[in-house]
């Protein structure tokens, strides 16, 4: 038997970190929301997943590659922000190059940002030969996101992407959050996934401006959207409660409840085509559904207990091609330290 490798800091080391598919309760993870209110949503994370992959550069400097490529002899120089901020936390600042390659493209509502900058953390951490706990990892992501960056987001995508699982997630107006395992059983997760359809939409939006009116509409106490953001949480109690006794049909229903409710938060949230699949997707049997993350566009899903023969077809013939999933349960980790 060969002995194991101790990890060696010029060792390359591979991350993989789940996306995330949020199933009630969005939008309460906004500090406009829950520093007042409290927050609470559910989300799966899936297996479609960021890769992040560091290793020892030959040369001089700081090698980056994602959608392009930089080499910088300091990390203040990197124009990609999550990055650059976690190379300054770390204080890692030559040596290294860093390539991530997702599953599936940014802004499409899975919270691809959220899991490069987990991932991201975990193989620095590796590197430095230091030992996070997912709730740390996901924290220090968050405040790359809203406080480094000033970003108009909110916790869901650092945790889901650092915990994996089916979770529910409560955050109290300190911001500390505490994490479920809502422990559901093998049969309940395989009708879960079989029942669950996504399809994208091919519209690529930025989150940034979507989540910026809503935290706009949340700062005025009186408004409107405030009223729908306390029933979103609401329905998010009673879908959490549904998946826990295994009573999918009322949580497909509450998804349809939660999206009617949700769409109406702001403008930038559905436009006539997405109304007009999700309408396509009604009429053929989906109990509900909804746009995944901010709104806008990205991938849409629908659940279906019959029927999902003529959901995919019927949208197909409008050109959304279905893109099948199973939830993950490992959360970000390292792969590989060789």
């Amino acid at each position: 038997m060969l002995d194991a490798k101790k990890p060696d800091a010029e060792d390359m080391i591979i991350s993989r970190t789940p996306f995330r598919l949020p199933l009630g309760g969005g939008g309460t993870d906004l500090p406009s929301y829950y520093s007042k209110y409290g927050g609470l949503f559910l989300s799966g994370s899936i297996d479609k997943y960021m890769h992040i992959i560091l290793n020892k550069r030959f040369e001089p400097g700081l090698r980056l590659s994602y959608s392009k490529t930089e080499i910088v002899d300091d990390p203040a120089y990197i124009e990609h922000p999550s990055a650059r901020e976690a190379l300054r936390l770390l204080n890692i600042r030559n040596g290294i190059e860093i390539v991530s390659l997702a599953d599936a493209p940014a802004n499409t509502g899975l919270g691809s940002s959220g899991s490069f900058t987990v991932g991201l953390l975990n193989v620095l951490y590796a590197y430095k030969r230091v030992i996070k706990t997912p709730a740390e990892i996901a924290e220090e992501a968050c405040d790359i996101a809203m406080n480094k960056l000033g970003e108009p987001s909110g916790k869901q995508d650092e945790y889901v992407a650092s915990f994996g699982g089916i979770r529910s997630y409560e955050i109290d107006r300190s911001g500390k959050v505490t994490v479920t395992d809502l422990n559901l059983s093998e049969d309940i997760v395989s009708e879960l996934e079989n029942n669950l359809m996504m399809f994208y939409t091919g519209i690529k939006r930025s989150a940034s401006d979507v989540l910026n009116e809503q935290q706009k509409q949340l700062s005025l106490t009186a408004s409107d959207s405030l009223e729908k953001m306390h029933e979103i949480k609401r329905i998010g109690m009673e879908s959490r409660d549904a998946l826990k006794k295994g009573d999918l049909r009322r949580f497909g229903e509450l998804l349809h409840e939660h999206w009617t409710v949700k769409r109406e938060v702001t403008t930038g949230m559905t436009n006539n085509s997405i109304d007009f699949w999700y309408s396509l997707g009604r009429e053929n049997g989906a109990l509900g559904g909804k746009i995944v993350g901010a709104g806008g566009g990205g991938f849409l899903i629908f659940y279906c207990d019959d029927g999902r023969q003529n959901i995919r077809a019927a949208l197909a013939r409008h050109g959304l091609r279905e893109h099948r999933f199973r939830f993950d349960f490992e959360g970000s980790k390292v792969i590989q330290n060789i």
